[in-house]
């Protein structure tokens, strides 16, 4: 088959980008044909560039026009989008489909629905525009705080509702869990075009549990990943050593207030990361919002590690309580501090969760279970785009 995949990379390289290599990666060895263009926000400097960007954010023709000559050029039969915003814009969905292109869509956040795409407002969850108009997302500037960026977004959702994009223009739309299905299809998105497939990881064979110590927190120190609250929990748990990988703009503000046994090693490479993983008794997932798909929940699977998480979201789906982790109220110390003791009370059980954790990768999250639903996907989008 002959795949096309478009996405506008982020600034600092995250989960979405992971995901498109890896889903490239394994398309390419499954013996399909497929092509990868992503464009990038590093260009974006001074007023005038961010003023032209965000002008064209709703709908660019000049980009239209780019996405007609790269289907002239690659021949491709489906298109495959991930992020789009802000210079991708929408204007590449209505050129696929009118090319009778099959396009899928992996609806890797919430900026469909939400100005700030993560349904979270001063370290709440808020669904202001999902419930309400979406000019609360101005109201409350829940683009980075941005009057101009968020009245931008705000635009560019209005004109997709519009000119129907979304319910004429994309054949398949991929959400990570049930529980995003849910929330599109509550937002307006055609519900039997929604396909939920999560994301995957490569990972090795199952490692021994033998030596593991500790639980690990994987993530950037930010207000709405909850890192306080595992600080806060953990001066309650001397005896349980906690790592923190991972950087951001609270950083500074959780070192000074840590416990002893609170140890925090910044920013590491990946294969650090899975080298902590297979050290660890645990993985602790405190987020304040709902989350898309967490990769490192997948990676802590795929390493034999349960997640003790919070009760909120994609993670209260991923996560079975008595299976393969714990979940506790969002943002609650004391219930944190509860639900860690209880789970580590037992290292026997602690090691059945991590055998459980490593079954339900293979099954849900590993490379082989993944190109399987995808291609199902793709030959129902061009089948989709035959029909019109």
């Amino acid at each position: 088959m002959k795949i096309l995949i478009l996405h506008n990379a982020y600034q600092q390289r995250g989960g979405e980008d992971a995901v498109v290599a890896a889903e490239e990666t394994l398309l390419r060895a499954a013996g399909h044909d497929v092509d990868v263009e992503v464009v990038s926000n590093t260009d974006i400097h001074g007023l005038s560039a961010k003023v032209r960007t965000f002008l064209r954010t709703a709908y660019d023709p000049q980009r239209e026009a780019w996405m007609r000559d790269l289907l002239a050029r690659t021949g491709a039969e489906v298109v495959h989008i991930h992020n789009f915003f802000p210079r991708l814009t929408p204007a590449v969905h209505t050129a696929a489909a009118q090319a009778g292109v099959g396009v899928v869509q992996t609806l890797h956040n919430y900026r469909l629905l939400c100005a700030g795409a993560q349904f979270l407002r001063e370290g709440r969850v808020c669904e202001d525009c999902l419930t309400g108009s979406i000019l609360n997302g101005i109201r409350h500037r829940c683009y980075r705080g941005s009057l101009p960026g968020s009245l931008a977004v705000v635009n560019m959702q209005h004109q997709a509702r519009q000119r129907e994009t979304f319910d004429k223009h994309v054949h398949r739309f991929i959400a990570l869990t049930d529980f995003a299905r849910d929330k599109f299809i509550e937002g307006g998105l055609p519900a039997e075009r929604i396909v939920v497939k999560p994301n995957f990881i490569h990972a090795p064979e199952q490692p021994e549990g033998q030596g593991r110590a500790g639980a690990l927190f994987v993530g950037r120190l930010s207000a709405e990943k909850g890192v306080q609250v595992l600080v806060d929990a953990w001066r309650a748990l001397p005896d349980i050593p906690l790592t923190i990988l991972g950087d951001g703009p609270e950083a500074d503000a959780l070192r000074a207030s840590s416990p002893s046994n609170v140890h925090f090693a910044g920013s590491v490479t990946p294969a650090e990361v899975r080298a902590h993983m297979l050290k660890a008794r645990a993985l602790m997932m405190p987020s304040l919002w709902y989350e898309g798909f967490p990769m490192t929940i997948a990676e802590a699977f795929g390493a034999g590690l349960p997640v003790i998480a919070s009760r909120l979201g994609s993670m209260a789906e991923i996560v079975t309580p008595g299976r393969t982790g714990a979940l506790f109220e969002p943002g609650n110390v004391q219930d944190l501090t509860d639900t860690v003791r209880a789970t580590f009370a037992d290292p026997d059980t602690l090691t059945q969760l991590g055998r459980a954790a490593r079954d339900q990768f293979q099954h849900d999250f590993s490379p082989a279970a993944n190109l399987g639903q995808l291609e199902k996907i793709y030959d129902e989008a061009k089948k989709q785009a035959l029909r019109g």
